[in-house]
Formats: C-alpha cells, sequence, structure tokens
C-alpha cells in the first residue's frame, strides 16, 4: 500500500504465534518422552512420537522437519530400548515413524513451494501498487495531502478506487475516484483512467479538458482491447484544482459524492449545482463538466472518498455518519484524522469492511502571522 497510507497495524502477537508454531514440534516430542518415562511399565506413549515430524512440516523448512523426524526416530528407539521392546516390534514402529517422516517432508516442501510463490506475488503487486498508486507527497504547494486506501479483496493492495495529485504550474491538481464493480476488471480500469490523467494533467487548460480527456482515455482503450470489458465499465471521478494564488478550490464532479468541506469550525459537504455522468457514460448526453468554486482558506479541510466510506454500514443497516465523525475530528491534526477513521470504519461496519475504501484529505494549514516592520528611525530619549 502506499506509504502515506494508512492500514490497521499488524497484531503484535503475530510473530510471538509464529514462534509458538516452530517450539510445539520439539514440545510434544519433549511430552510424550516424559510421559512414556512417568508411566508404568505396560503402558507406553512413543507411538505419539509422530505428532513431532507431523507439526514441523507446517512451520519448518524442510530440512528442519527432516531433522525433528531423525530427533524422534532416535528418541523412540531409545525408550523401546529402555523398555525392552523386542526387536521386531523395534523395526516396525520405526519403519512407520519413517513413513510419517517421509509424508511430512513433501508437505513442508510443497508448504514451502507455496510460500515463496506467494511472496514473489507480493512482490510483484507492491511494484504494480508503486507503479499505479504511488505514494503521495506529504505537502503539494500549500497544501498537505494525508491518504488512507484499503482494498476490499483479501490480500490485495490494489483495488477499483484509485487518487493522484500532481504539481502544475501555478496550481496542485488532485483526482479521486471509484470504478464500478470489484476485481481485475475494475483494476484494469482504474489503470487506464490513471494513464489518462497523467499524461493529461500538465497540458489541459483546465479541469473540463482533463474530464474529457479521462473520457477519451477509456474510448480510446476499449477499441483498442475489444476483449476488455473496460469499455463497458463507468467510473465517479473528482477533479480538484489549488490554485497557487488564490484561495479556493475549483472542482469538477462526474458523478462521485461531494466532499466534505470543514471551514470555520463547521463540516458541510460541498454544494454541487450540477455534478456531470460518470466517466465513460457521457455518451448518454451532451458532454458537460461545471466547475464549482469553494473557498479554501489557512486553517481550512476537504475530505475526499469514494462510496466504500459513505456506504459502509452497521449490523442494523445504518449508512456511516461520516460527516458526524469528521465534525467531531475537527480539532485532531491532520494526520491523525484518517487513522481514526480507518480505525471507526472497521469497528463500525458489520463483518469487515467489504468495499474498496480511499479517503484523502487534503489541509491548508494555518499561515503564521507576519512578524511587525522594523520601526524606521532613532528614538529619542
Amino acid at each position: 500500500m502506499p506509504t502515506r497510507g494508512h492500514r490497521l497495524p499488524t497484531p503484535k502477537g503475530t510473530r510471538t504465534q509464529f514462534t509458538i508454531g516452530l517450539s510445539l514440534p520439539l514440545l510434544a516430542l519433549a511430552m510424550v518422552v516424559v510421559l512414556d518415562l512417568g508411566t508404568s511399565q505396560g503402558q507406553h506413549f512413543d507411538r505419539l512420537l509422530v505428532i513431532g515430524p507431523a507439526l514441523a512440516a507446517v512451520t519448518w523448512n524442510v530440512r528442519g522437519t527432516v531433522a525433528i523426524g531423525l530427533l524422534a526416530m532416535a528418541l523412540r528407539l531409545g525408550l523401546a530400548l529402555a523398555q525392552g521392546d523386542p526387536a521386531k516390534d523395534i523395526l516396525a514402529a520405526e519403519a512407520v515413524l519413517a513413513v510419517v517422516i517421509a509424508a511430512a517432508v513433501w508437505v513442508s516442501r510443497v508448504r514451502s513451494r507455496y510460500e515463496q510463490d506467494m511472496r514473489e506475488v507480493t512482490a510483484v503487486a507492491e511494484v504494480v501498487q508503486r507503479v499505479l498508486l504511488r505514494p503521495l507527497s506529504p505537502r503539494l504547494g500549500r497544501v498537505e495531502l494525508h491518504l488512507l486506501y484499503v482494498a476490499a479483496a483479501a490480500k490485495a493492495r490494489i483495488g477499483g478506487d484509485f487518487y493522484e495529485a500532481v504539481r502544475v504550474p501555478g496550481a496542485v491538481r488532485v483526482m479521486l475516484g471509484d470504478v464500478q464493480g470489484k476485481g481485475l476488471g475494475a483494476v484494469e480500469s482504474a489503470s487506464v483512467l490513471l494513464g489518462a490523467y497523467r499524461g493529461a494533467v500538465t497540458d489541459a487548460p483546465d479541469l473540463p479538458a482533463l474530464a474529457d480527456r479521462l473520457e477519451e482515455g477509456m474510448e480510446r482503450y476499449g477499441t483498442w482491447d475489444p476483449g476488455s470489458d473496460v469499455g463497458e465499465r463507468f467510473a465517479t471521478v473528482l477533479l480538484l484544482e489549488l490554485p497557487d494564488d488564490e484561495d479556493v478550490i475549483r472542482l469538477v464532479s462526474c458523478g462521485h459524492p461531494a466532499p466534505l468541506l470543514q471551514h470555520a469550525g463547521r463540516v458541510a459537504p460541498v454544494a454541487l449545482t450540477d455534478p456531470s455522468l460518470p466517466i465513460n457514460l457521457a455518451g448518454l448526453l451532451p458532454s458537460r463538466h461545471r466547475v464549482e468554486a469553494v473557498p479554501f482558506g489557512p486553517g481550512d479541510r476537504l475530505l475526499l472518498f469514494t462510496d466504500g466510506v459513505s456506504e459502509t454500514r452497521n449490523r442494523a443497516g445504518d449508512f456511516y455518519p461520516l460527516e458526524e465523525r469528521l465534525d467531531t475530528w475537527s480539532d485532531e491534526p491532520g494526520d491523525r484524522v484518517l487513522a481514526l477513521l480507518h480505525h471507526d470504519l472497521d469497528s463500525y461496519s458489520a463483518g469487515g469492511l467489504d468495499d474498496d475504501v480511499a479517503a484523502m484529505l487534503l489541509v491548508r494549514p494555518l499561515e503564521p502571522a507576519a512578524e511587525p516592520a522594523a520601526r524606521a528611525g532613532t528614538l529619542r530619549g
């Protein structure tokens, strides 16, 4: 995930659990030996030594599994000799144990290969993520940027939500969007829109022209690859421009939820008087992109989000009260708000988040007060 994003922390007990997993085979062997030596002559527990290599196959590598298996055979032989077992019984028991060890070694080998494949896939996913969803700069121009991004698919790092923020001459331009649907098709569509945005963001004269370039990118890709379902998907997109010389945000909404503005201690959604259709649906109506201008001065904040945030439900079916929560956190530092949002969403949702989640907080820091000008002239006593 992007380095500036926030995810739930890795459980502290994970490493402890892994250490216990490595120790279990040895602990099992030790317990069997103690039980066998501590019972009467007629009772035998040495057959339970097969537990050691079986457990080792789950957490140990092939060499470790072999080592624990050989240790189990040595312990079995020692216990049998101590109890005076016949040679025939000893050989039969050792043969059974050898078969179990061979099976455990095979399982360990298969598991190790699978884990290696998963590590390689994860490494590729991280590279793809860095290319498609690059980490945000913590500050562009006069604006601080904070990001939350969570893919809904288990173990996934990229979903159908996408974002970008770019410094262009005289302004900062930001995009946040959400592709219809889930899965690899949504990721493919998001990559197309990101490519179109990055190719046009510095050249497009204004936000409507930039929105048109996104439309063209989706249409062109669908022509190049008729087998792809990109042409059948649409995406809601929010485009913003923050000029360097004005305390204002200009934005164009292509069917995207209105962002929340925190201004003068109040939180309210930005009024979108005439939003455009989502990208790739503009053919249904003549293309028109209305630019909204919103005051955005020092101390103001703007939260952009996808419907994975606003449409999260609790067990009663109630939508997540995002506006209320943001108002509660109005005094929190900007770099804390999205961490609070993530934890709160996870707690609020019924059974965990089931949709991609993306949120971006734009913060105009308070400007330092100007120092008084030095007094001219000389004081007279």
